[in-house]
């Protein structure tokens, strides 16, 4: 039997009625998890990828709607292939079994029922990680304690008129802060092995925007304030206007060097530990191939 359900799992809130395969709400996603590409990603964080990769499952559809988005074509386009809870199982066992350093779910937020009762049924031995926009609601993401073990979440804005442009989501970093708080509660301190690999803990990346530096500062600065050596921070530089960038001519261009070593500059005057992305690294080709014929 196809169930519906009426869904309050993000802070869109929608009460939107989902069954199986279809849905009226912010994400238009069925339950049944719908994904766009499961394989070994090399190109997370280094204590993520290591030398054997990362078991990424990409999802499709997202909670935000950010108008930069590099993954449009799964985010907002419904491309994927929807399968079943024991499907979804069996591909992260094919990962395990491939040797990957974990299990990595990318944007997997409106299918937070299906991944609970998937990993009720099989808990793989390697680290789960939970890798998202950040748009999360506190109270779903404590469902997740004892499931995820690593927190890849982003921290975009947080002035809430840039949210809105930028993302439809006013209340970004309302909603955002408070998650990000649960994740670090559930995880601690990061965590590694005797290879470097992460076990356990929380990264947050914030991607730099183009004439919006000091939006990329207030960011670091609360990090900082927040969370000290509590988290790893991953800051990132590979900004490429995609998406519906074009309609926003401020932020239609990649970002400078002026404006990258400005933020740069400030986050070493902080105490966050972490990664810095490379200018060079603000290519297409780094944008992962999304095709449901090699699933």
């Amino acid at each position: 039997m196809n169930k519906t359900t009426v869904c309050k799992l993000c802070p869109r809130n929608c009460n939107a009625v989902r069954n199986e395969n279809s849905g009226n709400g912010y994400c238009k996603m069925g339950t049944l998890p719908r994904i766009a590409r499961v394989a070994p990603h090399i190109w997370e964080e280094p204590c993520i990828s290591g030398t054997k990769g990362s078991g990424t499952i990409f999802f499709s559809g997202c909670v935000l709607s950010c108008v930069f988005c590099q993954n449009s074509k799964i985010s907002s386009g419904g491309y994927g292939k929807s399968v079943t809870t024991e499907q979804l199982v069996d591909y992260i066992k094919k990962l395990e079994s491939m040797g990957v350093h974990n299990i990595n779910l990318v944007s997997p937020t409106p299918y937070i029922e299906s991944i609970i009762e998937c990993f009720e049924r099989y808990k793989p031995s390697i680290p789960v990680v939970y890798n998202t926009g950040g748009y999360e609601k506190a109270e779903t993401i404590k469902r997740l304690d004892g499931i995820v073990d690593i927190y890849l979440p982003d921290m975009k804005y947080i002035n809430s008129d840039i949210s809105l442009k930028y993302s439809k989501a006013a209340d970004y970093f309302e909603y955002a802060s408070e998650a990000l708080k649960e994740m670090v509660r559930q995880t601690g301190k990061p965590q590694f092995d005797s290879d470097g690999i992460m076990t356990k803990g929380t990264i947050v990346r914030h991607l730099i925007l183009p004439q919006n530096t000091h939006n990329s500062i207030e960011v670091l600065e609360w990090l900082d304030k927040t969370f000290g050596s509590d988290i790893l921070i991953s800051l990132m530089g590979q900004y490429i206007p995609l998406g519906n960038a074009g309609k926003y001519p401020e932020i239609n261009r990649r970002i400078t060097t002026r404006e990258y070593n400005k933020v740069l500059d400030y986050l070493e005057t902080t105490g966050l530990d972490g990664f810095v992305q490379e200018l060079s690294s603000a290519k297409k080709s780094y944008i992962p191939d999304f095709d449901i014929e090699k699933l």
